[in-house]
């Protein structure tokens, strides 16, 4: 690290506790005028440092393109890589596309014949537990709320390297591709809004309305149903210990009525015993499944993770069409010079899989799952499955 970042940082540091400082004085004084003062003085230090880092980023050369990697994890050994080139011609019309995302949205959060669970409460009500997907990234200004099977793998990826959040031999990865999968999904390596109160005690929710304020904000969404079948093939189908574990035997015992269960998930595959989609299904319908503990956030409805009606997305992209969509934003975040988002997966899940999927799910639970993710359908514009709903 360079003298001119070392005294950057401590002035960085300064600053802050010095804001601390103030912030306590001024809340033991009790002088309600103080929030909106603190709040003012530090939209301007953010504003500082978003302007020193994009001054500093126009001074980095272009990268070249991700290096192909050697895979090692399963999940992406089995799928692949698609390396094939993108036709510019196809890029959608992003600007025009991305506000009507926007305005979907906020038609609807604003609609109250319109209703989900929590739809109603503030930001303020949202418990701090359920604020761990919103990853901060401070050096470029950017928020992204992670959504399992929804390309998160790589975005996480992509923060990391923005973030500079985690080092390989002391310096930071430049290229995501290079970012081993069981450090991407480390909590450890991302700074999250949960974090915040460890950090900043009472104050964290003052720092995060900044933020959400002052601060790009994006998530990558997806079909829901389709994000369902990629999260049952990733978890269930692969051989998954951590997963095998804490819901396959459950489910078994519940749903299959299976007595005697293998310990390990290598031993249940090689005696033929796997969960079935219908048993996944029966999970999620089952009333007990959440009084015992809330959705696992591979199969957590959206919305519940991301809270799209208590925060307001700068940025909506979908995972139908993630090439266009990650190549706009990164050029919206001014970062496009600094790195490219990784490749699709081959065999990535479609929609198109859908009808053979359900065959066997009865239509009354079709409908009943439906219901358990319509908010998700409806709040970013995808269509009802009228097709899988109809007996």
């Amino acid at each position: 690290m360079t003298k001119a970042r070392l005294f950057r940082l401590s002035v960085v540091v300064g600053s802050v506790f010095m804001i601390l400082l103030i912030i306590v004085y001024w809340d033991n004084e009790g002088g309600q005028s103080s929030l909106s003062d603190i709040d003012e003085f530090l939209e301007k230090l953010l504003t500082s440092e978003l302007r020193y880092h994009v001054d500093q980023k126009t001074e980095q050369p272009p990268l070249p393109a991700s290096s192909r990697p050697i895979i090692s994890n399963l999940e992406e050994n089995v799928r692949g890589y698609d390396w094939s080139t993108r036709d510019a011609r196809t890029m959608l019309d992003q600007e025009k596309t991305q506000a009507e995302r926007r305005k979907t949205l906020r038609e609807l959060c604003a609609n109250y014949s319109f209703a989900f669970p929590t739809k109603g409460r503030s930001f303020e009500d949202i418990p701090n537990y359920e604020l761990n997907h919103l990853i901060v990234d401070d050096r470029h200004g950017i928020i992204y709320c992670y959504v399992p099977k929804v390309a998160c793998t790589n975005w996480k990826r992509v923060m990391i390297v923005l973030s500079e959040s985690l080092m390989d031999e002391g310096v930071p990865y430049v290229d995501p591709l290079d970012i081993p999968r069981e450090h991407v999904h480390n909590s450890s390596t991302h700074f999250t809004f949960n974090k915040f109160w460890r950090r900043y005690g009472k104050f964290s929710r003052h720092l995060m309305k900044i933020k959400l304020k002052k601060y790009t904000k994006f998530l990558f969404v997806r079909d829901p149903f389709v994000r369902l079948i990629s999260a049952f093939r990733s978890k269930f189908v692969l051989e998954n210990d951590e997963f095998y574990r804490r819901f396959a035997i459950p489910m078994l015992k519940l749903y299959s009525n299976h007595t005697s269960i293998p310990t390990s998930v290598s031993e249940a595959f090689e005696a033929g015993l796997r969960v079935s989609f219908s048993d996944f299904i029966q999970y999620l319908l089952d009333p007990r499944t959440e009084k015992l503990a809330p959705f696992n956030e591979h199969w957590r409805q959206v919305y519940r993770l991301c809270h799209p009606c208590q925060i307001e997305y700068d940025f909506i992209g979908k995972l139908e069409t993630l090439d266009e969509d990650a190549a706009h934003l990164l050029q919206l975040l001014k970062v496009d010079h600094l790195l490219r988002f990784p490749p699709s997966y081959r065999n990535r899940t479609a929609s198109s899989w859908e009808e053979d999927w359900f065959a066997k799910i009865p239509v009354a639970w079709r409908q009943q799952l439906y219901k358990l993710y319509e908010a998700d359908f409806v709040l970013f514009g995808y269509p009802k499955p009228e097709h899988l709903l109809k007996n």
